[in-house]
């Protein structure tokens, strides 16, 4: 429901210039003249740089653009009339930081002064007393609902009273005496009740990598065939298809941003820019895998130090220069930055948790999300482009609205560029008070929350291509509805569903419609279909088809009519990041789809009778009905169990006694792409329950009577420390339901591959084809491993 709220902008400037290439140049003028009046010398080392950026080293393009991000921050807030809430979200900050200040700075020093501790029980007993008298002088804090929240403002009152601070609560003295008792107490408690610390942020320390362990399972043998099975050693219960990672609190932000080392400030963020060998290439680590650090050069430490200092907007705009759409990217999405992170012997920073935190804590503010919209257009610190130009006259036709699509689409229209995006599938239309339309402006939007939806009840709305369809609710959906807005906003992008390249449309259209460039943003490509025996087997499915018709035709969602049947056992075959999202997602729709068959044949029964009901099936339509009604049943007297306790329900132990989802993989799970690549996916899954097989070649699906899959004969693979060899020895492995998940092929091949860019003179006229658009998939390009792009290719006008 859409909260009406008036939006009052300072500096004399209406909200419909925010959204017109006059009124952008107009909003940068304006700031220029608020950096210079805010901080004279940050405006001229500004102006230096963004007049001669070759004259100054990277540390003082660093500094300078961080004094300008916060010049940014003041002046959103002053235009936007937010200060109390940034001033209160800064508190929160601050707060937090201290807490995360305990744990590296006071403790650490604390374990130095204290190498002999006295831990007898007398001695303990006599610390207690003393923390508890402690506690009387700050009983305004919140000792019982978050002690160690309350425990690091009490530190940091001692420290500033014994630094002699006027506005200090206790005499300097007192302060002196307190804090060698406060030491001692939390070392002396950390030794003998270290059970009292559990969830604080104080204990927390990063895990040792090692790089063949990087997934705690637990191997059990298959059946005696020699092959192992991976189960996760922790359970989450997870119930249909709400958001399943609701991201980390603030506090531990905080303390991955404490952790982290600000390499920027001697040129070491390697987060950034990626580690190089002297000869210039990536370095690897011992999975083989480059470590170029962020794609998009983010300026990642600069984003953690100003989100330290509590600047929040300032950290976003930082954020921004290089990716605006950082709402497609971030938690659950991306990880070249942790793995390029200066620690590479232990646990990184989690550079993808604070990324998305800094976009949440603005969306969060009063018109969060027309300050971020705001961002993607104009942004100062976007030095080669601070404002969006206005239309050129060239228009270019964008095919396909994945993560290259749309955003390409952004740089294109900034770039002054009408941009025309088609996509295949149908889009869901937003509301036009969002969007506004070629008479009506947009109407400001007050809150985040106006947009937010349970993904569980979310209408998937077909923009975001694979974003949308393909990853599963690890990930919040909600953003590509925000990025959808971002861009129809625009008054120079037109989007249009329902249209296949190719088909509804071809290039000679296109140049007959007058486009004067076509850029092909369709993703990796056809799904692999492998070789087997009884392939085509009724039971055996594409994990892309599968994904799609989860979400795209709401099978997913407990109300819908969407017919998607599977069946238990389930086997997946792939080793990628695909296959585990298919094997999560399968275990997750098992218990949807047959409780909800469950409930609606009960209600046919009432109607029409048990007879009639069953009457209505073939053979073996009959045994599957059965199935799924038993099945059901017992979900439904888990779901009421559950209830009556207050708790999430516990479908693991059913659904493994019906035969679990397990992943299969040709060679060793080390060796494997969603190993090497997303390790922490893995993690997650089997937290979930799936369950891995490694070492196993699919060469038969065997069929029962009716034609359809009951199971899959494997081939043992084995490894003999060099090379993988097939050994000859067949597993047969149950299973009635078979997703494959092998691998994608390239949709279309080029004979030219060209990278380029847009570049425009001061009119705005000169033109270079564009012919690279860069992705994450993992098709080599030019056979430089490493070097990767999606199929985005391009054709200019003849």
């Amino acid at each position: 429901m859409t909260t009406q709220r008036e939006l009052q902008l300072g500096f004399s400037f209406s909200y419909d210039e925010l959204h017109t290439p006059g009124g952008l140049r107009q909003l940068y003028q304006l700031w220029e003249a608020f950096f210079a009046s805010f901080d004279p010398d940050g405006w001229q080392q500004f102006v230096a740089l963004r007049d001669n950026r070759g004259d100054m080293d990277a540390v003082a393009q660093s500094t300078t653009l961080m004094r300008a991000a916060e010049a940014v921050e003041e002046f959103l807030v002053e235009l936007f009339g937010i200060q109390t809430e940034r001033q209160a979200l800064a508190a929160r900050i601050e707060h937090e930081r201290r807490v995360a200040a305990m744990r590296s700075d006071f403790l650490k020093r604390a374990a130095l002064r204290h190498k002999q501790l006295d831990t007898s029980p007398e001695r303990w007993e006599y610390l207690q007393q003393q923390y508890v008298a402690l506690q009387t002088l700050f009983p305004h804090l919140p000792w019982d609902s978050d002690e160690e929240g309350a425990l690091a403002e009490v530190i940091s009152a001692l420290q500033h009273a014994q630094q002699g601070s006027s506005q200090a609560p206790i005499p300097a003295e007192q302060a002196a005496a307190l804090l060698p008792m406060l030491e001692e107490y939390l070392l002396v408690r950390r030794s003998v009740a270290p059970e009292s610390f559990a969830g604080w942020q104080l204990t927390w320390t990063p895990r040792k990598v090692d790089f063949a362990h990087l997934v705690e399972a637990e191997h059990i043998p298959l059946n005696g065939y020699g092959v192992e099975i991976w189960r996760g050693l922790h359970h989450r219960r997870r119930d249909g298809f709400a958001l399943t990672d609701p991201r980390a609190p603030l506090r531990e932000i905080m303390g991955h941003i404490d952790y982290c080392m600000i390499c920027h400030e001697r040129q070491k963020d390697s987060c950034s820019k990626g580690f190089r060998n002297p000869d210039g290439s990536y370095k690897r680590n011992p999975l083989g895998v480059p470590l170029t650090g962020c794609p998009l050069d983010e300026h990642i430490s600069e984003m953690h130090a100003l989100k330290a200092r509590g600047h929040s907007l300032a950290a976003l705009a930082m954020v921004t220069i290089n990716n605006p759409f950082c709402a497609g990217t971030g938690h659950r999405i991306c990880n070249d930055c942790m793995k390029g992170c200066i620690f590479q012997k232990q646990e990184p920073v989690n550079i993808p948790q604070i990324e998305t935190s800094v976009l949440t804590d603005v969306l969060a503010l009063p018109w969060g999300v027309e300050m971020y919209d705001l961002l993607t257009r104009w942004n100062p610190l976007r030095l080669d482009r601070p404002y969006a130009l206005p239309y050129n006259g060239r228009k270019v036709l964008v095919v396909g609205m994945g993560p290259a699509g749309y955003t390409l689409s952004l740089y294109l229209l900034n770039e002054g560029f009408g941009v025309v995006g088609i996509d295949g599938l149908k889009i869901e239309p937003l509301p036009t008070s969002w969007i506004g339309d070629r008479s009506t402006p947009p109407q400001p939007i007050f809150s985040w929350a106006e947009i937010v939806e349970s993904l569980d009840e979310r209408i998937p709305r077909g923009f975001g291509g694979v974003s949308e369809y393909g990853i599963t609710v690890r990930w919040d959906k909600n953003f590509l509805t925000l990025l959808q807005l971002i861009l129809q906003r625009r008054r120079t992008f037109l989007l249009l569903d329902g249209i296949r390249f190719g088909g509804t449309m071809t290039l000679e259209d296109a140049w007959e419609h007058g486009f004067d460039h076509v850029a092909l943003c369709t993703g990796a490509g056809r799904p692999t279909i492998i070789s087997v025996e009884n392939n085509l087997a009724r039971g055996m499915r594409m994990a892309s088809d599968f994904l799609m018709s989860l979400q795209l035709t709401g099978a997913a969602q407990r109300d819908t009519f969407a017919n998607l049947q599977l069946r238990m056992p389930v086997v997946v075959i792939g080793g990628g990041l695909t296959g585990i999202d298919t094997a999560t997602e399968a275990l997750a729709y098992y218990p949807v789809q047959v409780e909800r068959f469950y409930t609606r044949a009960r209600q046919l029964i009432a109607e029409g009778g048990a007879e009639q009901f069953w009457s209505q099936f073939d053979e073996e339509e009959r045994r599957i009905a059965e199935e799924f009604f038993a099945h059901g049943e017992a979900i439904a007297r888990e779901r009421q169990r559950a209830t009556e306790q207050g708790e999430t329900p516990n479908f693991l132990p059913l659904l493994r006694l019906w035969g679990g989802v397990r992943l299969a993989y040709r060679k060793r799970w080390q060796d494997a792409p969603a190993y090497r690549l997303n390790h922490e996916e893995i993690a997650k899954a089997l937290e979930e329950g799936i369950e891995l097989i490694e070492c196993v070649e699919p060469r038969r699906f065997v069929l029962d009577p009716y034609r359809h899959i009951r199971a899959v004969v494997f081939e043992r693979i084995m490894w003999d420390g060099e090379r993988y060899r097939p050994t000859g020895e067949m597993i047969e492995i149950p299973a009635r339901s078979v997703i494959i998940a092998a691998g994608t092929q390239p949709n279309i091949t080029y004979e030219r591959e060209y990278p380029g860019t847009f570049e425009l003179d001061e009119a705005g006229r000169t033109y270079r084809p564009f012919e690279l658009w860069w992705d994450d998939t993992e098709t080599p390009l030019n056979g430089n491993p490493g070097d990767t792009y999606s199929s985005v290719a391009s054709e200019s006008r003849p």
